[in-house]
Protein backbone atom coordinates (compact mmCIF):
# COMPACT_ATOMS: atom_id res chain seq x y z
CA UNK A 1 0.00 0.00 0.00
CA UNK A 2 1.24 3.30 -1.07
CA UNK A 3 1.61 6.56 0.98
CA UNK A 4 0.00 9.31 -1.13
CA UNK A 5 1.02 13.15 -1.28
CA UNK A 6 -1.41 15.38 -2.86
CA UNK A 7 -0.54 18.51 -4.75
CA UNK A 8 -1.90 21.52 -6.31
CA UNK A 9 -1.16 21.43 -10.58
CA UNK A 10 -1.50 24.59 -11.45
CA UNK A 11 -1.80 28.07 -9.10
CA UNK A 12 -3.46 26.15 -6.01
CA UNK A 13 -7.64 26.55 -5.23
CA UNK A 14 -7.87 23.05 -7.71
CA UNK A 15 -10.49 21.61 -4.85
CA UNK A 16 -7.37 19.61 -3.05
CA UNK A 17 -10.04 20.29 0.40
CA UNK A 18 -12.32 18.02 -1.45
CA UNK A 19 -9.74 15.27 -2.87
CA UNK A 20 -8.13 15.17 0.40
CA UNK A 21 -11.03 14.37 2.53
CA UNK A 22 -12.03 11.45 0.02
CA UNK A 23 -8.67 10.24 0.13
CA UNK A 24 -8.56 10.86 4.15
CA UNK A 25 -11.34 8.28 4.48
CA UNK A 26 -8.72 5.87 3.40
CA UNK A 27 -6.00 7.13 5.40
CA UNK A 28 -5.07 6.47 8.63
CA UNK A 29 -2.51 9.57 9.11
CA UNK A 30 -3.01 13.04 7.15
CA UNK A 31 0.35 15.65 6.92
CA UNK A 32 0.60 18.82 6.29
CA UNK A 33 3.83 19.99 5.34
CA UNK A 34 4.23 23.48 3.81
CA UNK A 35 2.72 26.78 3.68
CA UNK A 36 0.84 28.88 6.08
CA UNK A 37 -2.91 29.96 6.68
CA UNK A 38 -2.84 31.80 3.45
CA UNK A 39 -4.20 28.84 1.45
CA UNK A 40 -7.53 27.17 2.50
CA UNK A 41 -9.11 24.12 1.85
CA UNK A 42 -12.86 23.74 1.66
CA UNK A 43 -14.75 20.51 2.57
CA UNK A 44 -18.53 19.79 2.13
CA UNK A 45 -19.43 16.74 4.34
CA UNK A 46 -22.82 15.10 4.67
CA UNK A 47 -23.82 18.91 3.54
CA UNK A 48 -21.77 20.74 6.45
CA UNK A 49 -19.44 23.29 4.62
CA UNK A 50 -15.90 22.74 7.10
CA UNK A 51 -13.06 26.26 6.03
CA UNK A 52 -9.81 24.79 7.31
CA UNK A 53 -6.52 26.94 6.87
CA UNK A 54 -4.00 25.33 8.97
CA UNK A 55 -5.67 22.35 10.04
CA UNK A 56 -4.79 19.07 7.97
CA UNK A 57 -8.44 17.88 6.10
CA UNK A 58 -8.52 14.87 7.99
CA UNK A 59 -9.36 16.72 11.50
CA UNK A 60 -12.84 16.48 10.76
CA UNK A 61 -12.78 12.79 10.16
CA UNK A 62 -10.99 12.20 13.14
CA UNK A 63 -7.58 10.68 11.77
CA UNK A 64 -4.34 11.83 13.69
CA UNK A 65 -3.47 14.79 11.71
CA UNK A 66 -0.17 16.60 11.64
CA UNK A 67 1.29 19.47 10.93
CA UNK A 68 4.94 19.24 9.93
CA UNK A 69 8.25 21.51 10.20
CA UNK A 70 7.30 22.64 7.15
CA UNK A 71 4.46 24.61 7.60
CA UNK A 72 4.69 27.94 9.57
CA UNK A 73 2.20 28.11 12.22
CA UNK A 74 0.12 31.41 13.28
CA UNK A 75 -0.66 30.24 16.79
CA UNK A 76 -3.41 32.67 16.83
CA UNK A 77 -4.48 31.83 13.65
CA UNK A 78 -4.83 28.32 14.32
CA UNK A 79 -6.59 28.50 17.96
CA UNK A 80 -9.56 30.38 16.31
CA UNK A 81 -9.65 27.78 13.54
CA UNK A 82 -9.56 25.12 16.39
CA UNK A 83 -12.41 27.20 18.60
CA UNK A 84 -14.48 27.46 14.81
CA UNK A 85 -14.06 23.96 13.71
CA UNK A 86 -15.54 22.83 17.55
CA UNK A 87 -18.17 25.27 16.93
CA UNK A 88 -19.35 22.85 14.31
CA UNK A 89 -19.19 19.99 16.32
CA UNK A 90 -15.50 18.68 15.66
CA UNK A 91 -13.22 18.69 18.98
CA UNK A 92 -9.30 19.10 18.60
CA UNK A 93 -7.25 17.63 21.03
CA UNK A 94 -3.43 16.73 20.81
CA UNK A 95 -5.06 12.96 20.70
CA UNK A 96 -6.10 14.52 17.33
CA UNK A 97 -3.65 17.01 16.36
CA UNK A 98 0.43 17.46 16.49
CA UNK A 99 2.20 20.14 15.78
CA UNK A 100 6.17 19.64 14.89
CA UNK A 101 8.33 21.08 17.59
CA UNK A 102 10.44 22.28 14.91
CA UNK A 103 8.12 24.31 12.99
CA UNK A 104 8.51 27.80 12.74
CA UNK A 105 6.03 30.59 13.85
CA UNK A 106 4.76 33.14 12.77
CA UNK A 107 4.17 36.52 15.18
CA UNK A 108 2.36 39.60 15.16
CA UNK A 109 5.29 41.32 13.56
CA UNK A 110 5.30 39.23 10.34
CA UNK A 111 2.16 40.28 9.16
CA UNK A 112 3.04 43.40 9.60
CA UNK A 113 5.88 43.64 7.79
CA UNK A 114 3.83 41.76 4.93
CA UNK A 115 1.15 44.41 4.76
CA UNK A 116 4.07 47.40 5.52
CA UNK A 117 5.93 46.03 2.09
CA UNK A 118 2.93 45.34 0.07
CA UNK A 119 1.19 48.90 0.63
CA UNK A 120 4.85 50.05 -0.17
CA UNK A 121 4.78 48.35 -3.69
CA UNK A 122 2.36 50.14 -5.09
CA UNK A 123 1.27 48.72 -8.57
CA UNK A 124 4.34 46.29 -8.18
CA UNK A 125 2.81 44.42 -5.46
CA UNK A 126 2.92 40.51 -5.47
CA UNK A 127 -0.68 39.98 -4.14
CA UNK A 128 -0.04 38.36 -1.15
CA UNK A 129 -2.51 37.79 1.67
CA UNK A 130 -0.53 39.97 4.08
CA UNK A 131 -0.81 37.44 6.45
CA UNK A 132 3.41 37.12 7.47
CA UNK A 133 3.76 33.98 5.57
CA UNK A 134 6.91 35.13 3.31
CA UNK A 135 8.34 37.36 6.18
CA UNK A 136 8.01 34.06 8.74
CA UNK A 137 9.84 31.99 5.96
CA UNK A 138 12.52 34.98 5.44
CA UNK A 139 13.22 34.40 9.18
CA UNK A 140 13.38 31.00 8.80
CA UNK A 141 15.97 30.69 6.43
CA UNK A 142 17.51 33.87 7.74
CA UNK A 143 18.14 31.36 11.08
CA UNK A 144 15.98 34.35 13.13
CA UNK A 145 12.71 32.31 13.65
CA UNK A 146 10.98 31.81 17.10
CA UNK A 147 10.02 27.46 16.63
CA UNK A 148 7.71 25.96 18.59
CA UNK A 149 9.93 24.51 21.06
CA UNK A 150 11.05 27.75 21.75
CA UNK A 151 7.76 28.45 23.74
CA UNK A 152 9.33 27.02 26.68
CA UNK A 153 12.28 28.40 27.39
CA UNK A 154 11.88 32.14 28.22
CA UNK A 155 15.85 32.94 28.39
CA UNK A 156 15.29 31.54 24.59
CA UNK A 157 12.32 34.24 23.48
CA UNK A 158 13.90 37.34 24.93
CA UNK A 159 16.84 36.41 22.93
CA UNK A 160 14.79 36.35 20.03
CA UNK A 161 12.14 38.41 20.08
CA UNK A 162 15.59 40.80 20.13
CA UNK A 163 17.20 39.80 17.12
CA UNK A 164 13.94 39.45 15.97
CA UNK A 165 12.67 43.04 16.12
CA UNK A 166 16.47 44.74 15.63
CA UNK A 167 16.05 43.09 11.83
CA UNK A 168 11.90 44.17 11.50
CA UNK A 169 12.26 47.78 13.05
CA UNK A 170 15.30 48.46 10.27
CA UNK A 171 12.84 47.76 7.71
CA UNK A 172 9.69 49.13 9.03
CA UNK A 173 11.83 52.29 9.96
CA UNK A 174 12.67 52.07 5.82
CA UNK A 175 9.50 51.63 4.86
CA UNK A 176 8.09 54.46 6.71
CA UNK A 177 6.35 51.97 9.05
CA UNK A 178 5.20 52.30 12.50
CA UNK A 179 8.25 49.97 14.57
CA UNK A 180 7.29 47.06 16.46
CA UNK A 181 7.21 46.77 20.80
CA UNK A 182 9.08 43.75 21.89
CA UNK A 183 7.86 43.97 25.21
CA UNK A 184 4.74 43.61 24.27
CA UNK A 185 5.29 40.73 21.56
CA UNK A 186 6.84 39.02 24.38
CA UNK A 187 4.18 39.32 26.39
CA UNK A 188 1.89 38.10 23.74
CA UNK A 189 3.98 35.18 22.91
CA UNK A 190 4.28 34.14 26.19
CA UNK A 191 0.31 34.56 26.71
CA UNK A 192 -0.84 32.26 24.25
CA UNK A 193 2.66 29.51 24.77
CA UNK A 194 0.57 27.35 26.82
CA UNK A 195 -2.38 26.27 24.60
CA UNK A 196 -0.22 25.67 21.91
CA UNK A 197 2.44 23.63 23.47
CA UNK A 198 0.61 20.81 24.40
CA UNK A 199 0.00 20.29 20.79
CA UNK A 200 3.80 19.96 19.96
CA UNK A 201 5.60 16.87 19.31
CA UNK A 202 8.56 15.02 17.75
CA UNK A 203 6.78 14.28 14.07
CA UNK A 204 10.09 13.08 12.25
CA UNK A 205 10.02 10.40 14.92
CA UNK A 206 6.23 9.54 15.17
CA UNK A 207 6.17 9.13 12.03
CA UNK A 208 8.93 6.60 12.24
CA UNK A 209 6.72 4.99 14.19
CA UNK A 210 3.84 4.89 12.40
CA UNK A 211 5.57 4.02 9.15
CA UNK A 212 6.61 0.55 11.24
CA UNK A 213 2.95 -0.13 11.53
CA UNK A 214 2.04 0.32 8.13
CA UNK A 215 -0.27 2.71 8.09
CA UNK A 216 -1.60 4.74 5.58
CA UNK A 217 -0.13 8.80 5.43
CA UNK A 218 -1.86 11.15 2.97
CA UNK A 219 0.82 13.97 2.53
CA UNK A 220 -1.55 17.22 2.07
CA UNK A 221 0.10 20.01 -0.15
CA UNK A 222 -1.03 23.48 0.34
CA UNK A 223 -1.55 26.04 -2.78
CA UNK A 224 -0.06 24.89 -6.32
CA UNK A 225 3.04 24.05 -8.66
CA UNK A 226 3.38 27.42 -10.22
CA UNK A 227 3.43 28.99 -6.86
CA UNK A 228 6.16 27.31 -6.13
CA UNK A 229 9.41 29.37 -4.71
CA UNK A 230 11.54 27.45 -6.91
CA UNK A 231 9.49 26.28 -10.27
CA UNK A 232 6.37 28.79 -10.10
CA UNK A 233 5.83 32.20 -12.06
CA UNK A 234 8.52 33.82 -9.77
CA UNK A 235 8.51 36.74 -8.05
CA UNK A 236 4.64 36.02 -8.08
CA UNK A 237 4.66 32.98 -6.27
CA UNK A 238 4.81 31.92 -2.27
CA UNK A 239 7.25 31.07 0.30
CA UNK A 240 7.62 27.33 -0.05
CA UNK A 241 8.15 24.44 -1.93
CA UNK A 242 4.91 23.12 -3.23
CA UNK A 243 5.69 20.76 -5.11
CA UNK A 244 5.94 16.66 -3.88
CA UNK A 245 9.61 16.65 -2.99
CA UNK A 246 8.67 19.00 -0.16
CA UNK A 247 6.51 16.57 1.36
CA UNK A 248 9.28 13.94 2.73
CA UNK A 249 11.90 17.53 3.67
CA UNK A 250 8.41 19.33 5.27
CA UNK A 251 7.79 16.74 7.67
CA UNK A 252 10.64 14.75 8.41
CA UNK A 253 10.80 11.44 6.45
CA UNK A 254 12.77 10.28 3.56
CA UNK A 255 11.44 10.39 -0.28
CA UNK A 256 10.96 7.06 -0.15
CA UNK A 257 7.97 7.14 1.67
CA UNK A 258 5.61 8.85 -0.65
CA UNK A 259 4.47 6.03 -2.98
CA UNK A 260 2.11 7.74 -5.17
CA UNK A 261 1.44 11.64 -6.13
CA UNK A 262 -1.58 12.89 -6.79
CA UNK A 263 -2.00 16.23 -9.10
CA UNK A 264 -4.92 17.92 -8.49
CA UNK A 265 -6.77 20.32 -11.46
CA UNK A 266 -9.10 22.20 -12.48
CA UNK A 267 -11.35 21.23 -15.68
CA UNK A 268 -10.03 24.96 -16.68
CA UNK A 269 -7.76 27.45 -15.02
CA UNK A 270 -7.78 29.69 -12.28
CA UNK A 271 -5.65 32.28 -10.60
CA UNK A 272 -5.61 34.75 -7.07
CA UNK A 273 -3.61 37.61 -7.32
CA UNK A 274 -0.99 39.07 -9.31
CA UNK A 275 1.03 37.57 -12.47
CA UNK A 276 1.33 35.91 -15.54
CA UNK A 277 -1.60 34.16 -16.51
CA UNK A 278 -1.81 33.10 -20.45
CA UNK A 279 -5.18 31.79 -21.01
CA UNK A 280 -6.88 34.69 -18.50
CA UNK A 281 -10.60 35.14 -20.24
CA UNK A 282 -10.96 38.58 -18.98
CA UNK A 283 -14.15 38.77 -20.39
CA UNK A 284 -17.68 37.23 -20.23
CA UNK A 285 -16.57 33.63 -20.73
CA UNK A 286 -14.26 34.12 -18.20
CA UNK A 287 -16.85 35.56 -15.84
CA UNK A 288 -19.16 32.75 -16.42
CA UNK A 289 -16.75 30.21 -15.36
CA UNK A 290 -16.03 32.46 -12.45
CA UNK A 291 -19.65 32.93 -11.32
CA UNK A 292 -20.47 28.77 -12.11
CA UNK A 293 -17.23 27.80 -10.01
CA UNK A 294 -17.71 29.73 -7.37
CA UNK A 295 -14.34 31.35 -8.03
CA UNK A 296 -13.66 33.28 -4.44
CA UNK A 297 -11.06 32.65 -2.38
CA UNK A 298 -11.17 30.40 0.85
CA UNK A 299 -9.22 32.42 2.96
CA UNK A 300 -9.44 35.74 1.52
CA UNK A 301 -12.65 35.83 -0.20
CA UNK A 302 -11.08 38.04 -3.20
CA UNK A 303 -12.63 36.68 -6.96
CA UNK A 304 -10.19 34.83 -8.72
CA UNK A 305 -9.05 35.17 -12.37
CA UNK A 306 -10.31 32.37 -14.56
CA UNK A 307 -9.66 31.03 -17.82
CA UNK A 308 -9.83 28.08 -20.37
CA UNK A 309 -7.43 24.55 -19.08
CA UNK A 310 -3.41 25.24 -19.82
CA UNK A 311 -1.95 21.92 -20.51
CA UNK A 312 1.40 23.70 -20.82
CA UNK A 313 1.38 24.49 -17.43
CA UNK A 314 -0.24 21.30 -15.78
CA UNK A 315 2.21 18.88 -18.03
CA UNK A 316 5.08 21.02 -16.51
CA UNK A 317 3.87 20.42 -13.09
CA UNK A 318 3.59 16.81 -13.66
CA UNK A 319 7.07 16.60 -14.74
CA UNK A 320 8.43 18.76 -11.75
CA UNK A 321 6.51 17.29 -9.42
CA UNK A 322 6.91 13.61 -10.36
CA UNK A 323 2.91 13.54 -10.11
CA UNK A 324 1.46 10.10 -11.13
CA UNK A 325 -1.79 11.11 -11.59
CA UNK A 326 -4.10 13.61 -11.69
CA UNK A 327 -7.42 14.52 -10.12
CA UNK A 328 -9.48 16.68 -12.49
CA UNK A 329 -12.06 18.63 -10.60
CA UNK A 330 -15.05 20.81 -11.71
CA UNK A 331 -15.73 19.24 -14.73
CA UNK A 332 -19.59 20.37 -14.22
CA UNK A 333 -18.40 23.97 -14.82
CA UNK A 334 -18.08 23.67 -18.11
CA UNK A 335 -21.33 21.95 -18.97
CA UNK A 336 -23.34 23.88 -21.44
CA UNK A 337 -20.11 25.75 -23.27
CA UNK A 338 -20.73 24.88 -27.36
CA UNK A 339 -17.09 25.16 -27.93
CA UNK A 340 -13.99 24.98 -24.97
CA UNK A 341 -10.31 25.16 -25.98
CA UNK A 342 -7.20 23.95 -24.56
CA UNK A 343 -3.97 25.97 -24.67
CA UNK A 344 -1.35 23.68 -26.23
CA UNK A 345 1.76 25.86 -26.73
CA UNK A 346 2.93 29.28 -26.30
CA UNK A 347 4.16 31.91 -28.83
CA UNK A 348 6.92 34.29 -27.33
CA UNK A 349 8.17 36.75 -29.90
CA UNK A 350 7.16 34.31 -32.70
CA UNK A 351 8.83 31.52 -31.36
CA UNK A 352 6.61 28.26 -30.40
CA UNK A 353 7.18 27.05 -26.73
CA UNK A 354 6.53 23.71 -25.31
CA UNK A 355 7.08 25.35 -21.72
CA UNK A 356 6.42 28.29 -19.58
CA UNK A 357 9.72 30.26 -19.74
CA UNK A 358 11.61 31.18 -16.87
CA UNK A 359 12.24 35.22 -16.62
CA UNK A 360 9.90 37.27 -15.62
CA UNK A 361 9.95 39.33 -19.30
CA UNK A 362 9.04 36.02 -20.88
CA UNK A 363 6.32 35.04 -19.15
CA UNK A 364 4.76 38.63 -19.61
CA UNK A 365 5.29 37.86 -23.66
CA UNK A 366 3.79 34.64 -23.36
CA UNK A 367 0.93 34.00 -26.12
CA UNK A 368 -1.47 31.23 -25.84
CA UNK A 369 -1.70 28.43 -28.56
CA UNK A 370 -5.40 27.11 -28.78
CA UNK A 371 -6.77 23.51 -29.70
CA UNK A 372 -10.82 23.62 -30.18
CA UNK A 373 -12.69 20.90 -29.13
CA UNK A 374 -16.73 20.42 -29.05
CA UNK A 375 -18.30 21.32 -25.62
CA UNK A 376 -21.49 19.29 -24.51
CA UNK A 377 -25.14 20.83 -23.16
CA UNK A 378 -26.20 17.48 -21.14
CA UNK A 379 -25.15 18.15 -17.13
CA UNK A 380 -21.82 16.44 -16.00
CA UNK A 381 -23.23 17.26 -12.33
CA UNK A 382 -23.11 14.37 -10.01
CA UNK A 383 -21.77 11.90 -12.31
CA UNK A 384 -20.56 8.85 -10.78
CA UNK A 385 -19.57 6.88 -13.09
CA UNK A 386 -17.85 7.16 -16.71
CA UNK A 387 -21.35 6.06 -18.46
CA UNK A 388 -23.04 9.00 -17.16
CA UNK A 389 -21.10 11.45 -18.85
CA UNK A 390 -21.61 12.93 -22.46
CA UNK A 391 -19.33 11.65 -24.84
CA UNK A 392 -18.29 15.04 -25.80
CA UNK A 393 -16.90 15.17 -22.04
CA UNK A 394 -15.04 12.07 -22.09
CA UNK A 395 -13.18 12.70 -25.44
CA UNK A 396 -12.47 16.54 -23.24
CA UNK A 397 -10.65 14.40 -20.33
CA UNK A 398 -8.86 11.75 -23.15
CA UNK A 399 -7.48 14.98 -24.67
CA UNK A 400 -6.31 16.24 -21.61
CA UNK A 401 -4.92 13.09 -20.23
CA UNK A 402 -2.63 13.33 -23.73
CA UNK A 403 -1.61 16.84 -23.46
CA UNK A 404 -0.24 16.41 -19.84
CA UNK A 405 1.23 13.09 -20.54
CA UNK A 406 -0.52 11.87 -17.06
CA UNK A 407 -3.58 9.77 -16.36
CA UNK A 408 -7.11 11.00 -14.46
CA UNK A 409 -6.59 8.90 -11.37
CA UNK A 410 -9.93 10.68 -10.19
CA UNK A 411 -13.11 12.98 -11.68
CA UNK A 412 -14.55 15.31 -9.66
CA UNK A 413 -18.35 16.41 -10.79
CA UNK A 414 -19.23 18.78 -7.86
CA UNK A 415 -17.89 19.51 -4.31
CA UNK A 416 -19.87 16.64 -2.92
CA UNK A 417 -16.97 13.71 -2.36
CA UNK A 418 -19.62 10.89 -3.10
CA UNK A 419 -20.02 12.99 -6.63
CA UNK A 420 -15.95 11.29 -7.95
CA UNK A 421 -15.32 8.86 -10.44
CA UNK A 422 -12.72 6.82 -9.08
CA UNK A 423 -10.38 5.27 -12.04
CA UNK A 424 -7.69 4.65 -10.13
CA UNK A 425 -7.05 4.43 -6.09
CA UNK A 426 -3.77 6.13 -5.75
CA UNK A 427 -3.21 3.62 -2.11
CA UNK A 428 -3.21 0.81 -4.29
CA UNK A 429 -0.28 1.77 -6.10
Amino acid sequence: MANVAVVGAQWGDEGKGKVVDWLSERADVVVRFQGGHNAGHTLVINGVTYKLSLLPSGVVRGKLSIIGNGVVVDPWALLDEIERIKGQGVTITPNELKIAENACLILPCHGHLDRAREEASGAAKIGTTGRGIGPAYEDRVGRRAIRVCDLDDERILEQKVDKLLAHHNALLTALGAPLLDGQQMLRQIKEIAPKILPFADVVWQRLDEIRHTRKRVLFEGAQGAMLDIDHGTYPFVTSSNTVSGNAGTGSGVGPGQVGYVLGICKAYTTRVGSGPFPTELDNEIGHRIGDRGHEFGTVTGRRRRCGWFDAVLVRQAVKVGGIDGIALTKLDVLDGFDELKICTGYKVDGKVLSHLPSSQAGQAKVEPIYESISGWSETTRGARSWVDLPATAIKYVRRIEELIEAPVALLSTSPEREDTILVHDPFAK
